[in-house]
């Protein structure tokens, strides 16, 4: 559940403490995943384990950067800072993404390199087992950072999220190279698979990168506006007033939506609050992320004749 003592929607105490608690397991199971993968490396000098090992030593550094977009992010508005800190959120998610693009280029310079040099592979089925349990155990943790990232509509905990299900495809990846090369004995299956498994996580790290750049030039998402606009339709119809000029961004963790409301000349100024409020608290009730709403109050009868007016009046 959210507060809202001054009318703008945060986490409470409890949530702040429960998403910090995700970011730190995450960075926790992490540094333990990277670990492993290391032992499978050495023991097998396979370049497509190594490979996962550069995703695990970008998802270390990318978690950490995370943690700290999340505790920023939640920090209050400042005089330096009006509307908050949210947007460190597509900053973290970029910064994710171009760490899993420059680990993908790696990972494909090194396979070249071994197929030139040539592939020598040794204990599979110990490296195997490694890996194995760095999947499984990188799955359950990805599948719960989303969960709690859809939870908390967090776009650092979604990106982390997805971060760590891409770990696991590498993982997926680099065990089916090394089951092929252990059944079939060709060698090459080792560094193809790297490559394959390079390319799908550089398309994982374009569309992080993607939605920072988005986030951060204020991108319409028009799934959003078509439910905006559902909600707005019919609780002004229900209060009887229209509205125009309706403008919204996602700033991380929450939306910042303002638009104009349209009444009667004869409402009074007391009557057109206590509408605007209602559709204020209807939208964020309906809304499943928080959002921030701002109304501006304008006179339906000769509308554009009274901003015209206006306008004569100050430049006279």
């Amino acid at each position: 559940m959210r507060e809202s003592g001054d009318g703008n929607p945060v986490y409470t105490m409890q949530e702040q403490r429960h998403m910090n608690l995700t970011m730190r397991l995450s960075f926790g199971v992490g540094v333990a995943m990277l670990g492993i993968k290391l032992a499978a490396f050495y023991l097998t000098h396979s370049t497509a384990v190594l490979s996962d090992v550069a995703e695990s030593v970008v998802h270390v550094l990318a978690v950490g950067f995370a943690a700290f977009s999340m505790w920023l992010s939640m920090k209050p508005a400042d005089r330096n800072h009006l509307y908050g800190h949210d947007r460190i959120s597509f900053f973290s998610a970029g910064f994710e993404g171009a760490m899993i693009a420059l680990a993908a280029l790696y990972i494909i310079y090194q396979a070249i390199a071994q197929w030139i040099e040539g592939v020598f592979l040794h204990n599979l089925d110990l490296g195997l087992g490694f890996v194995l349990l760095a999947m499984v155990v990188n799955g359950l943790l990805g599948v719960y950072l989303l969960k709690q990232g859809v939870r908390y509509q967090s776009l650092v905990l979604k990106a982390n999220g997805k971060h760590v299900l891409t770990d696991c495809w590498t993982s997926v990846g680099v065990i089916a190279a090394l089951l092929l090369t252990r059944w079939t004995g060709w060698v090459h299956f080792d560094p193809i698979m790297a490559i394959l498994v390079a390319l799908n996580i550089l398309r994982t790290g374009y569309k992080l990168v993607k939605t920072s750049v988005g986030g951060l030039m204020d991108a319409s998402d028009m799934a959003q506006d078509k439910e905006i606009r559902k909600i707005l339709d019919a609780q002004c119809a229900k209060e009887s007033v229209s509205y125009h000029c309706l403008r919204h961004r996602n700033a991380g963790s929450r939306l910042l939506i303002d638009f104009h409301l349209l009444f009667a000349d004869s409402e009074t100024i007391n009557a057109a609050h206590e509408v605007a409020t209602r559709i204020e608290y209807a939208l964020q009730q309906k809304l499943i992320m928080p959002a921030e709403i701002t109304t501006h109050l304008e006179p339906k009868e000769a509308h554009d004749q009274s901003h015209r007016d206006i306008w004569s009046a100050l430049q006279s």
